[in-house]
């Protein structure tokens, strides 16, 4: 008659875990039925990460007379009542063992009125009733306010109250149980006058029940009732199937007469398995396939008042008929906790929460529910409270500074909108327009001796590579695309080594002509613009070619790096082949050298050949930006590795149009007197 037993241990676990409550104790009643509750509760609480603070065991029937024994159980149960951890307590076990706890919290704490110390959220099952008897009736229920109940399902049965009510003292004149009821439960007695007795009164038959405490009775009908309440029918409802088909019945047993006085319990099965009727309370009522009562609990919230009363309140429910197929319920706003907590919900772990930023790490020796709690490690995250590890962001994301979330990654690259971008991009379109000045300058005064001087044809080829030197510096600003990543490194290698190979040349016509000057010397044949044309045009070559190779094998491309800078993701141009990229730099480096090479002997030739000595400055200030690039490169990160390289092109290009240029300039401009062939062609004394 009642429901199957599992949907409570359900219940159990789903309270729990509803709650958070991770760290429960258990007390269980010392019989088999406690030892099975625990076979099965044990593992399910494994199961659903619970664990169980302690197990106790009580005792049947309280004995107040073993002193030895009573000490010891008094002393162990009550440390386990102030665990400070463990506020949530699990209570299987039976009427008489409400008695037990509260006569070991009586003992121990008589002074106590509320019990404000030991505020603890109470599971009970459903075979448990809040009932005090004998000396204890005057006893408050404190210490359980606030306890939930698991209770067979029950409706509010229509008059049953008022049946209640109506119940006298003459019922109890025929004896049996109502009677000893009564003289318990009123504390008198239906004696004579002149028998000893150990009531103070004699019952006056005006006593009502709905007189006494909560404790002692309770005037509504319970889970309990309420599953007599429908045996009761059950059984009638089958006894009237069974005499509206007599004929059938009898000729089934064998009998000739039908008398309902004859039958057996056992006979009524096959009856009862298909009895099915609708209560009083609108509750429909049938047997399963397995021939058990349907339905499921009804979760209960107790209530006490200062007057020893106290009053259950429905919270909730657990069983396969829930609203919307829930098979288990709880409306947690109305329960109402023990005051000690002070209308905070409890709670009831072995330790803290790991809070979001922090990984849970096992205590040696504890169970998994006791643990430590430590910071992620470096570039994860946790999101939620007791995590057991944390986990990484995604890559276009990083973690916060507190760990607990992912911020998304911001996208970055070289802009010309921004600050740095912006002083790049005037510094190159400055350097060109000042190159192209230049130029200008120098086909002006084309006829002038300083601009015919060491071959005007490489002067024009070597202005016009430092103007697009200056300009190539631009295709490294802004987004990469697949244009201008495939663009931005060949041209800038190409067009340097165009420049580069402008000044070889032009410090080899150098020497040569110096060579050429001595007498009976036969180097004047090597002398001409053939010459120059020759060195310029075979050593850019050679870079064009490493640069063909370059993009035929393995190309640079658009790509993004989300792991070189923690919070960005860099929007640069993979370079493809690093190697082929580092020789086009190396490429361009040695014609530095050997320039640099060839016009440091030069520089002390005589005034007609001074170019020599500008030269020489511009390979070492040519040098030195390209041998602190490699290194700067390297160590920079995101656009402003990008940045480096650009600043690199314009230094190294401004120091060419410089340290060259510059002193033709000044002379063609500012003393136009020194520009005569008389000057140029001076002699050494």
């Amino acid at each position: 008659m009642v429901p199957n037993e599992a949907h409570q241990y359900m219940g159990i676990i789903s309270l729990l875990k509803y709650f958070g409550w991770t760290w429960v104790g258990i007390f269980v009643v010392d019989d088999d039925s406690g030892e099975h509750f625990l076979q099965i509760l044990d593992p399910l609480l494994s199961q659903n990460e619970i664990c169980s603070a302690f197990t106790q065991r009580i005792p049947q029937v309280a004995r107040l007379d073993d002193t030895d024994k009573l000490i010891d159980i008094l002393s162990s149960n009550y440390v386990d009542f102030t665990d400070e951890k463990a506020n949530t307590f699990i209570m299987y076990g039976e009427s008489m063992t409400i008695i037990w706890l509260r006569t070991i919290i009586f003992i121990r704490d008589p002074e106590s009125k509320e019990n404000a110390s030991f505020r603890k959220v109470w599971i009970m099952t459903t075979q448990i009733d809040f009932i005090l008897t004998g000396t204890q009736r005057g006893w408050d229920l404190q210490l359980f306010q606030g306890a939930i109940s698991f209770t067979i399902h029950s409706e509010d049965v229509p008059a049953f109250r008022k049946f209640i009510q109506n119940i006298t003292a003459y019922w109890t004149q025929e004896g049996g149980f109502l009677k000893d009821f009564w003289e318990q439960a009123f504390d008198c007695s239906f004696t004579n006058p002149e028998e000893p007795t150990n009531f103070s009164e004699r019952c006056s038959g005006e006593e009502r029940l709905e007189s006494l405490p909560g404790p002692q009775f309770e005037l509504h009908m319970t889970g309990h009732s309420y599953s007599i309440y429908n045996a009761v029918y059950a059984v009638a409802h089958t006894l009237n199937a069974i005499y509206s088909t007599r004929p059938k019945w009898r000729a089934m047993m064998g009998r000739e007469r039908f008398e309902l006085q004859d039958l057996q319990p056992w006979q009524l099965h096959p009856f009862l398995h298909d009895i099915s009727f609708n209560n009083s309370g609108g509750d429909a009522i049938h047997f399963n396939d397995k021939r058990e009562m349907g339905g499921g609990f009804d979760i209960t919230n107790m209530v006490t008042f200062p007057n020893t009363s106290f009053q259950r309140v429905k919270v909730g429910r657990v069983g396969p008929d829930g609203i919307g197929g829930k098979e288990f319920i709880i409306n947690e706003d109305l329960i109402v906790w023990h005051r000690g907590f002070n209308e905070v919900l409890p709670i009831s772990v072995c330790n803290e929460h790991c809070l979001p930023g922090n990984q849970k790490e096992k205590k040696e020796g504890e169970t998994f529910c006791c643990y430590d709690c430590v910071l992620c490690p470096e570039g994860m995250i946790s999101n939620n409270t007791d995590m057991v590890e944390c986990s990484k962001c995604p890559e276009d994301q990083y973690p916060s500074n507190e760990k607990n979330r992912c911020i998304p990654k911001v996208i970055t690259f070289l802009s010309c909108e921004e600050t740095l971008g912006i002083i790049l991009a005037s510094i190159a379109i400055s350097f060109s327009l000042i190159t192209a000045l230049v130029f200008g300058i120098f086909i002006k005064h084309r006829d002038t001796p300083i601009v015919k001087a060491n071959n005007r044809d490489l002067t024009y080829t070597l202005l016009i590579s430092l103007l697009l030197c200056f300009l190539s510096s631009l295709l490294f600003l802004g987004q990469p695309g697949k244009v201008t990543c495939l663009l931005r490194q060949p041209t800038f290698g190409i067009i340097f080594s165009v420049a580069v190979s402008c000044v070889l040349a032009k410090t080899v016509t150098v020497v040569l002509a110096f060579m050429a000057t001595k007498p009976g010397s036969n180097m004047r044949k090597w002398v001409g613009k053939r010459m120059s044309s020759c060195i310029v045009l075979s050593c850019s070559f050679i870079q064009v070619n490493i640069c063909i190779v370059w993009l035929a094998t393995s190309p640079p491309f658009p790509d993004l790096d989300k792991h070189s800078v923690t919070e960005e993701i860099i929007v640069q141009c993979n370079d493809g082949s690093v190697a082929l990229f580092y020789c086009v730099l190396g490429y361009m480096g040695l014609l530095a050298i050997i320039s640099f090479i060839v016009a440091f002997p030069a520089r002390k030739l005589p005034d007609s050949f001074n170019e020599a000595k500008f030269i020489t400055f511009s390979m070492l200030a040519f040098c030195s930006v390209w041998v602190s690039f490699i290194p700067t490169y390297l160590s920079s990160r995101g656009k402003y590795m990008v940045a480096v390289e650009v600043f690199s092109i314009l230094a190294s290009s401004a120091g060419l149009l410089g340290c060259i240029f510059s002193p033709k300039c000044y002379i063609i401009m500012l003393r136009p007197e020194l520009n005569n062939r008389e000057q140029i062609v001076r002699k050494r004394n």
